[in-house]
Formats: C-alpha cells, structure tokens, sequence
C-alpha cells in the first residue's frame, strides 16, 4: 500500500515532503513492531537497544556516555533506562577506577540469557522487511545514509518561525 491510501493524503506539496511523511510513518511502522515483539519480555526498545550495544561488548564495560553515542534514539534518556535495567537485574553498574565522576555499565548473565531468548522473535520481525531483495534493500540503507550525510548527521533542529537544519 502507497503512503497515500496508508494515510488517506492524495496529494504532497512535494516528492520530498511525501519522502519525509513515508520515513515517519514506516519508523512508526516498524516500531510498532518491535514494541509487539519485545512487550512480553516487558522490555522497551531503548533498554533492548542497551541491552544489545553491552552484549556486542563481550564484558567489557561501557561508561553511560559511550552508550548515548551508540543508541539508535539518542534522544533517550540513557541514565534512566540503565536504572530500569539494573532494577531488572539486566545490567550492573559500578564507578570507573580511572576517573571516579564516570559510571560504567556491564551486562549480567541475566541479560544474556533475556536477550538470547529475545534473538529469534526480532529476527522473525526483520522478515517484515523481506519484501525487498538484498539489492533493494542495499540501496535504501545507501540512499538513507547519503540523505542524513548530505545535512550532516550531527545537525540540530532549530524552532524559530520555521525549522532549519544546520551543519
């Protein structure tokens, strides 16, 4: 279905205004997703995300900052999700030896064993994705990063009368 009949909009002031409504929605569309796969394991896609960043660690520790820099949704609010985590008994955190302000976080066995049982349920949702071939598929990621590169992808929105995107 066309992003068109999806929302019931028949016209777009632009190719790109319909390009940036089709993103939204399909961000939507696959968080909605996720968040159906990950809501009986009572994860969030942020803490799963986390979860995801300490694992590809192999024990190492990360400090909270380092997993701001890595999180898909930056915008979280990373201290607060490593709370809920820890409550959960999924991460532990402990003070840095080298610089005592820094708090780093590991992933226990409880983590490991939650998201080794969470692995297939999200491979089964990326399925949602395989009406595209590989080809089709490589070209959108190259499309989407050369899109986010071309405005520099550290660009901050800036709400004055009108949004402008800065450099």
């Amino acid at each position: 279905m066309g992003i068109e009949q999806a929302i019931q909009q028949p016209k777009f002031t632009s190719e790109y205004h319909k390009l940036a409504v089709n993103i939204i929605y399909t961000s939507s569309w696959l968080s909605l997703t996720h968040q159906h796969v990950l809501k009986p394991y009572n994860l969030t896609i942020q803490q799963f995300n986390i979860l995801r960043i300490l694992r590809g660690q192999k024990g190492q520790p990360l400090s909270v900052n380092c997993l701001i820099e890595r999180m898909v949704d930056r915008s979280s609010n990373a201290s607060r999700i490593v709370d809920k985590l820890q409550e959960k008994q999924l991460v532990e955190r402990s003070v840095c030896s080298n610089d005592r302000r820094q708090v780093e976080v590991r992933i226990t066995n409880n983590g490991l064993k939650l998201l080794s049982e969470v692995d297939e349920p999200m491979k089964n949702a990326a399925k949602a994705l395989e009406g595209l071939s590989i080809k089709e598929a490589e070209l959108i990621n190259t499309l989407l990063d050369k899109m986010r590169e071309s405005q520099g992808e550290s660009s901050k929105l800036q709400f004055n009368k009108s949004i402008t995107i800065n450099p």
